[in-house]
């Protein structure tokens, strides 16, 4: 998966490694349908999972972070899968598209949607989930975020949407970040080039 970093199979971990892994293999992310691997064959974690390892004191806490913004916020799935594919497109990261395509289709997202999302954009019939993809937008392309973008988005969503938008774009930012720095690959190596490269900003 990665050049740059050694896999940390479960016989290899510390005490405070293996209680994030804990945390990541029998949390939230591994109950019901498992849409992407968290662990390759040799038990070690996929993606994000395997970098935050290596320092489990941030790791402990971003995997605390991730979960509550998966399974414990007012986002729907849908909406929720919008704004972590536009960050996916924004940063060109691989893993996230490959992992994040893979659930939003779950959620039910069309490849009509997916085409859109791949292109950094996105357009449907709800006004809540159009005004998550806006307010994702302006904040992947933007340093700023101006009144008027602000009452457009708090003309749909509520403060605790607006507060949760944010969080997770800035958090899967973040992830694609440290997939960036560490090289991360997707398993197999089956993704396409990362979506921001196929198509024209």
């Amino acid at each position: 998966m990665s050049a740059r970093l050694a896999s940390l199979r479960p016989e290899d971990l510390d005490p405070d490694q293996r209680a994030v892994y804990d945390a990541i293999a029998g949390g939230d992310r591994a109950k019901g349908v498992q849409h992407f691997p968290l662990a390759a064959d040799d038990g070690s974690l996929n993606g994000p999972f395997g970098i935050v390892l290596h320092a489990p004191g941030v790791g402990a806490v971003l995997q605390e972070l991730g979960a509550t913004i998966r399974y414990r916020t007012d986002l729907t799935t849908r909406a929720r899968e919008i704004a972590i594919l536009l960050v996916a497109q924004a940063s060109g990261s691989e893993f996230e598209w490959w992992a994040h395509e893979r659930v939003g289709r779950a959620a039910g997202l069309t490849d009509e949607e997916l085409m859109q999302l791949s292109m950094g954009r996105f357009a449907g019939p709800d006004p809540t989930e159009n005004a998550v993809a806006a307010l994702s937008v302006v904040l992947l392309t933007s340093a700023t975020v101006t009144d008027e973008e602000y009452a457009a988005a708090g003309a749909v969503l509520t403060e605790r949407q607006i507060v949760e938008v944010t969080t997770l774009v800035g958090y899967y930012r973040l992830l694609a970040q440290l997939m960036t720095v560490f090289d991360i690959r997707v398993p197999g190596g089956e993704q396409d080039p990362p979506p921001a490269h196929r198509h024209a900003h």
